[in-house]
């Protein structure tokens, strides 16, 4: 199973470095020193960690035969990817990989079927669940703990205690008007 790690930002000075959006939650592993990753697009790959430090809060590598800046800006938004056994589980109980999470049947806590994972959608902040609804649609559950409490990945499902309005369809929330209108103020 491959798993997407980083993706390499800009040059960072003139030997080579370059900065890199971390996406995983162990960088200490898979981006260490003599790591080999695949890459997006293949034809840039693999490439090897020959180093790595940060600087300003910022994660800078450095790959083996990447000597300058301008072979380090070549590689500008270039998606570093990991080999991951598919059965491996982050060392924390309360993580998950994509991979175990994508599919998984999204209920609520008292049953009612409301979708399945299509994927996650890394933010800034948070995390956050991008599940295709029974009827079609798509709602964006915040992957925090307060909202889905609970994993099962023997039953292939999340449970789901949606905040109030979460689950609402965009009439409900609009009005009762078919249009979206809330009634009131009308042209005369």
């Amino acid at each position: 199973m491959q798993l997407v790690v980083a993706r390499i930002g800009r040059a960072h000075g003139i030997k080579g470095e370059v900065t890199v959006e971390v996406r995983t939650d162990e960088p200490e592993v898979r981006l260490a020193p003599g790591a080999v990753l695949a890459t997006d697009p293949a034809s840039v790959g693999p490439l090897t960690i020959e180093s790595g430090r940060v600087h300003s809060g910022r994660l800078l590598l450095r790959f083996e035969g990447v000597g300058d800046r301008t072979a380090a800006e070549a590689l500008r938004n270039t998606l570093l990817i990991a080999e991951v056994d598919p059965e491996e589980r982050p060392e924390d109980p309360d993580e998950y990989y994509d991979h175990q999470l994508v599919d998984l049947d999204v209920v609520t806590r008292d049953g009612t079927v409301v979708g399945r994972i299509e994927e996650i959608a890394h933010l800034p902040y948070q995390d956050l669940l991008v599940v295709r609804r029974t009827d079609g649609g798509e709602v964006l559950v915040p992957f925090v703990g307060e909202i889905v409490p609970e994993i099962d990945l023997a039953a292939q499902r999340a449970v789901i205690d949606p905040p109030p309005g979460l689950l609402d369809d965009r009439a409900e929330i609009a009005g009762s008007r078919p249009d979206g209108g809330r009634g009131g103020d009308e042209d005369r």
